[in-house]
């Protein structure tokens, strides 16, 4: 994967995590400048979004956390390796086994957007190690500082317990202080040596990421536009509605028992609809990295 622009030098005389800063700031602002972030942090969210959301963000860690761990002695990431406090696989298991019950693993989707992020995880981590820290850094570092406002969105929005069921995948018990972690998380990536090379395919690595979750965004565009041109043939025209009224004259009773069976049918097929549903949950994962990515 490649982007357009490459990292100046001046970039490049910069600590490792100011360089991220400064080079991703253009699709920063585009990831965070959502129209969904503004209706999560609405709370315009339903379970079964926050589920489906759960799930990508499962397949999302499970391919980081299995580069990571082949990676883990690697020299340009063995400085940053803190399973215990950063990672989240198992949290998320938690996450799910909760919402979907004992056979999540057989229930769980995969988006395409989503599909195409984890592979572009497991080919940095297997051909090019030296810029996983890109990935780590923004993802963990992301959550890790958005973390704490979408447990409460979620909380409020879902009623979820407040003993935290549903919620593992936000809470960081190895981290007792965010912003002192993060400063040692910084500190330490700072220290990784590398030519100024290598120090570029970083910076475009992490301009990636953010692509990524921008192309998730898109996807979920022209899912909304698809959305809701089938969603259209739904509703009768005001022709029909006028003839459907005529004919009550001669079958009271039939037509507003077919009349109640189609607004029945229209509410489930709101309901149920998977297209619904992804729209939704997609909106939540680029909601996840825009609020996490701010607060970076």
């Amino acid at each position: 994967m490649e982007t357009s622009r490459t990292a100046s030098p001046e970039t490049t005389t910069r600590d490792l995590s100011e360089s991220i800063k400064e080079a991703t700031k253009e699709v920063h602002e585009q990831a965070e400048n959502t129209e969904f972030m503004k209706k999560f942090q609405k709370a315009e969210v339903s379970l079964q979004e926050f589920k489906l959301v759960t799930a990508s963000l499962y397949h999302i860690y499970s391919a980081l956390e299995e580069e990571i761990e082949r990676n883990k002695e690697h020299p340009a990431y063995a400085p940053v390796y803190f399973p215990a406090e950063l990672h989240r696989k198992d949290a998320l298991e938690q996450d799910l086994e909760y919402f979907y019950g004992p056979m999540w693993r057989e229930e769980i989707p995969c988006s395409q957007a989503t599909q195409k992020y984890v592979e572009r995880i497991h080919y940095v981590g297997q051909h090019e190690p030296e810029t996983l820290v890109a990935h780590a850094y923004t993802r963990y570092l992301g959550d890790l500082s958005g973390g704490q406002v979408l447990k409460k969105i979620a909380q409020k929005a879902l009623q979820l317990p407040v003993t935290g069921e549903g919620l593992a995948f936000f809470t960081f018990d190895g981290v007792s202080s965010a912003t002192k972690f993060k400063q040692l998380y910084r500190s330490r990536m700072n220290s990784i040596e590398m030519d100024p090379a290598t120090k570029d395919k970083v910076l475009e690595e992490a301009k990636n990421t953010f692509l990524l979750n921008i192309q998730l965004f898109q996807e979920l565009q022209k899912m909304m536009s698809q959305g809701n041109e089938n969603n259209r043939p739904a509703q009768q025209k005001p022709e029909l509605r006028t003839r459907n009224t005529n004919r009550t004259h001669e079958h009271a009773s039939a037509p507003m028992k077919d009349d109640g069976k189609a607004k029945m049918r229209h509410t489930d097929l709101l309901l149920s609809t998977p297209l619904v549903r992804w729209i939704l949950a997609l909106s939540f994962i680029v909601t996840t990295v825009a609020v996490g990515f701010f607060a970076m």
